[in-house]
C-alpha cells in the first residue's frame, strides 16, 4: 500500500536480509515503482522479493557476488537498460567476529570492492542520461567507520573507506547533478549483529533503520547517522588524543 507518489526505480545490493532487505521493504511501500535487487542467499532474497511485491511494487532479484566486477557490473547495465535507475544503494557488505588473513581479505573484497564495483558503473549510467532528474548513490557505511576498532579492525578500515570515498564524491559529483550520501548505522539486526555476543547500545530493528535511511535519502543528507547519541560519542572519540582513545578503545570487550 503506497504512501505516496511512486517515482523512484531503485537498486539495492545484500537485499537478502537486514538493512537491505528493510529499505527494499521500505522503498516497495513507498516510493518505489522498480525495485532491483541483489544477495547471494537464493532463499532469503526470493522472500525480500515474494514481500515487496505484495507491497505492490515491480521486483527483479538477481543472485550475485558483488565482488564479482564484470557480473555486478553487468547485472547494473541491464536493469538502468530495463528502467532507468533513480537512486543506486551499495548495501552489501560482511563482517566476522574474529579476523583470519582470509577474513581480512573477504571483508576488504566485499565492503569496499564490492561498493566500488557498485557504485563506479552507476556514476558511468549517471552521466550518460541527463534527462533524469533523480540521480541518487547511497553508500552504507558504519558508525566503526568514525575510528580505527581493535575488536573488527578490517571491518571498521573498510568502512571507513567508502565513507571517505562518498564523503568526497558527493562534492565531486555535485555539478553533475549526482547526489552521494553515506550511511552510518550503529547496531542494526542483521546477520552480522547476530554473530555479535558484546553488548550493542542504541540497538535498532532493520525496519526503523531504513525508515531513517530512507527519510535522510530523501533530503540529500550527506551523512545520514544513527542513533544520535552513538554518533556523537563516535565522533568525540574520533578527534580525542590517541593516547586517551587508545586507553578507552582497550577497554571495550571483544566480540565473542
Amino acid at each position: 500500500m503506497a504512501t505516496s507518489k511512486r517515482t523512484l526505480s531503485v537498486l539495492i545490493t545484500g537485499a537478502s536480509s537486514g538493512i537491505g532487505a528493510a529499505l527494499a521493504q521500505q522503498y516497495a511501500k513507498t516510493t518505489a515503482h522498480t525495485l532491483f535487487i541483489c544477495g547471494r542467499n537464493a532463499e532469503r532474497l526470493q522472500e525480500t522479493a515474494r514481500l515487496c511485491e505484495q507491497l505492490g511494487c515491480k521486483v527483479y532479484s538477481q543472485i550475485l557476488d558483488v565482488t564479482d566486477h564484470q557480473a555486478t557490473q553487468s547485472w547494473i547495465e541491464q536493469s538502468h537498460r530495463q528502467t532507468p535507475l533513480n537512486l543506486v544503494i551499495a548495501n552489501a557488505g560482511t563482517g566476522t567476529i574474529h579476523d583470519t588473513v582470509d577474513s581480512i581479505y573477504q571483508t576488504f573484497d566485499t565492503n569496499l570492492y564490492g561498493v566500488l564495483n557498485t557504485i563506479l558503473p552507476s556514476i558511468e549510467l549517471y552521466r550518460q542520461a541527463p534527462h533524469e532528474d533523480t540521480k541518487q548513490i547511497a553508500i552504507i557505511s558504519s558508525m566503526a567507520g568514525y575510528h580505527g576498532l581493535s575488536t573488527c579492525p578490517a571491518y571498521s578500515a573498510s568502512k571507513a573507506a567508502v565513507k571517505a570515498y562518498g564523503e568526497a564524491l558527493r562534492v565531486k559529483l555535485k555539478s553533475e547533478g549526482i547526489k552521494v550520501s553515506v550511511i552510518c548505522p550503529g547496531f542494526v539486526r542483521s546477520r552480522i549483529t547476530d554473530q555479535n555476543t558484546c553488548p550493542m547500545p542504541f540497538f535498532m530493528e532493520a525496519p526503523a533503520a531504513a525508515k531513517i535511511i530512507a527519510e535522510g535519502l530523501e533530503k540529500n543528507k550527506g551523512i545520514i547517522s544513527f542513533p544520535a547519541p552513538m554518533r556523537f560519542a563516535t565522533w568525540l572519540m574520533s578527534i580525542l588524543p590517541n593516547c586517551i582513545s587508545d586507553f578507552i578503545y582497550a577497554q571495550l570487550p571483544d566480540k565473542a
